[in-house]
């Protein structure tokens, strides 16, 4: 799995049981690279989980390649990146319709299963918290269906030790309403992605991958600046607000400190450089060419 992630990611398969091993990403996508993958994978190897990080697919085709050779499962952590579609072309949804033609090419559905999050930042957000587990395997369905109800296939019958994580009615119905909104709100995500790319020139700015189709909806517009503080405290001046994902790689956190010595130095050079400018489906031009305007004078 990737070291450049959000803890999360790694926590859920501390919790499974399972041993994570972080190898680096690709510093151009900031997704886990395929190519360490391989030098990665032992006997012990059971599987690889992909981040889609920023909204951007990762390289699935060349992973789910590596995992076939090596008899491995794969799972998407696709928590940032609903609706995003692999190989490509922006299309224009009608009005309450999804992108359909590209559905199973969609994130979710590029690997064995894979995990969403609903937290309200999220492409699709409820207004609370929330998530979802997708997979075409019938078995694994069961399985998830029974763990997020205290294990139980039908009420007090109890095959499996289970959680209390169901997705109550009141977010279901939240997303339902938003869900019809997805692809209509990631193109204008993109559209706001494709202005930065074009309009920020900002030689000390160095900016995200944009490829002008659907494999990167930005969940966030990540750029780097080497002299991160100045630069965000010049914005804040300037009244931009920014945020940094994420401050401290996960290799570093006190909660890991089994992974401390690890010697992950692009990994180390991407959580010490990126920081995030606004971009939303609701947010005006005009607030993007301020952004823009005031980057470029920095």
């Amino acid at each position: 799995m990737p070291a450049n992630t959000y803890i999360a990611s790694i926590l859920s398969i501390i919790h499974a049981g399972l041993q994570p091993v972080l190898v680096e990403p690709d510093e151009a996508t900031f997704n886990i690279s395929p190519t360490e993958i391989k030098k990665a994978i032992t006997p012990k190897t059971k599987a690889i989980l992909a981040v889609h990080l920023y909204g951007q697919l990762a390289d699935m085709n060349y992973i789910n390649t590596i995992a076939k050779e090596n008899n491995l499962l794969v799972i998407e952590d696709a928590a940032q990146a609903h609706g995003a579609v692999a190989k490509s072309k922006i299309q224009k949804p009608k009005p309450n319709e999804a992108i359909s033609d590209s559905n199973s090419l969609k994130a979710g559905n590029l690997s064995d299963a894979a995990g969403f999050s609903f937290y309200p930042s999220k492409n699709l957000g409820a207004l609370g918290d929330g998530g979802a587990v997708t997979t075409n395997d019938d078995e694994l369905a069961d399985n998830v269906s029974k763990l997020r109800n205290y294990g139980a296939s039908t009420k007090y019958v109890n095959d499996i030790i289970g959680y209390n994580s169901r997705l109550d009615e009141l977010q279901a119905s939240f997303l339902n309403v938003k869900l019809s909104m997805l692809d209509a709100d990631n193109l204008k995500r993109i559209s706001l992605a494709k202005f930065y790319s074009e309009s920020l020139t900002n030689p000390k700015v160095k900016l995200p991958r944009f490829n002008d189709d659907l494999s990167h909806v930005f969940h966030q517009f990540v750029v780097r600046v080497n002299d991160r503080n100045d630069f965000q405290s010049y914005l804040k001046i300037n009244k931009v607000e920014t945020l940094i994902h994420y401050p401290i790689p996960p290799h570093k956190q006190k909660a890991l400190i089994q992974y401390k010595n690890l010697n992950l130095p692009i990994t180390d050079a991407i959580h010490n450089t990126v920081i995030s400018i606004p971009i939303s489906p609701v947010m005006p031009q005009t607030i993007a060419e301020r952004i823009v305007e005031h980057i470029n004078a920095y």
